[in-house]
């Protein structure tokens, strides 16, 4: 009898434990902060010292693509003996730990949901920096991550109900109910959002599959079809003279990456108006749609001068990498 009584009682307490640890879960609240805004726990002094440098030389590492220079992530410092109540709530947190053991430790929804913590810890201040130092790219990589995830989220609950390039081109973009179709001609699409001081821009598009090929100059191809494309599409105040090129005197970045579990040719720089004033960053990607035996191109660029264009670059790189082709 003794030995079913206490049974019965190891039961309740492992029921009770996983009812606790349940709601725990439940009572977890919603993540606050700006898009691209990263938190930093360290006390003051590590922050003004030889730490604390290092870890802004990480976070503020400037954008390539950009007409000005714009840090990655603004970064704002929260002493360890404030960081409690709602500042625990920031959706994207970096906390310094001295004297503890050497590493890296990421975690998620510690304080509150969605969030990403990455815990910096080591005995000395050298090793602190030299863990920072060391994992300075997966810092960065995590984070962005973060912020792309985040603001596709919030994309998502006002999307634009655009059916046409999913019948004619077989490609889903999930884009926000603030832009609007340009101009639809064909298989090609402009997409744009008016800002306070211009537009952000979404272009989709398909090409041959012989269109590129991969040699040493698949840059000058891409700079060569997104002019023509400019020259017939996206013209300036007077069509006959104006029109967007790629701006040559600026090294464009390329990389490959995968987008949509496809090979995609990554190409970003600065565009002008042939003949006119106007300017700013673009992001193409090309990718590569074995199935259909062609490219299809989609890109982000932004004129809003005078004001600064990570964000909007940021919102344009989200709304592409949700795309989905059929």
């Amino acid at each position: 009898m003794r030995n079913i009584f206490i049974a019965i009682l190891g039961l309740l307490l492992v029921i009770s434990c996983l009812d606790s640890n349940s709601k725990s879960q439940k009572t977890l609240l919603d993540s606050s902060s700006n898009i691209n805004q990263v938190s930093v726990v360290i006390d003051n002094e590590m922050w003004g010292g030889s730490v604390g440098e290092a870890i802004r030389k990480v976070l503020t590492t400037t954008i390539y693509g950009l007409p000005q220079d714009e840090p990655t992530f603004v970064i704002s410092q929260i002493p360890p003996s404030v960081f409690s109540g709602f500042v625990t709530r920031n959706r994207t947190l970096l906390k310094i730990e001295l004297g503890k053991v050497a590493g890296l430790k990421i975690v998620k929804d510690v304080y509150a949901k969605p969030q990403k913590v990455i815990v910096v810890s080591g005995p000395t201040k050298e090793a602190l920096i030299e863990v920072i130092d060391t994992n300075s790219d997966k810092i960065l990589e995590e984070f962005k991550k973060e912020e792309l995830k985040e603001l596709q989220r919030r994309i998502a609950k006002a999307l634009h109900k655009n059916k046409a390039m999913k019948e004619k081109m077989g490609v889903n973009l999930k884009f926000p109910s603030v832009f609007r179709i340009a101009k639809e001609e064909g298989n090609f699409f402009w997409i744009r959002k008016d800002i306070t001081t211009g537009s952000t821009n979404l272009l989709v598009y398909e090409l041959p599959y012989n269109a590129i090929k991969r040699n040493d100059s698949i840059i000058n191809q891409i700079i060569k079809i997104r002019d023509s494309i400019g020259q017939k599409h996206i013209p300036g105040p007077d069509p006959k003279k104006n029109y967007m090129v790629t701006e040559n005197a600026y090294t464009p970045f390329h990389a490959e990456i995968i987008l949509d579990n496809k090979p995609t040719l990554e190409t970003k720089g600065l565009w002008d108006m042939k003949g006119g004033f106007m300017a700013g960053p673009y992001v193409n990607y090309a990718i590569e749609d074995k199935k259909n035996n062609r490219w299809v191109v989609v890109e982000g660029f932004v004129f809003a001068p005078s004001v600064d264009k990570r964000n909007y670059m940021f919102e344009l790189d989200a709304i592409i990498k949700s795309v989905k082709i059929d």
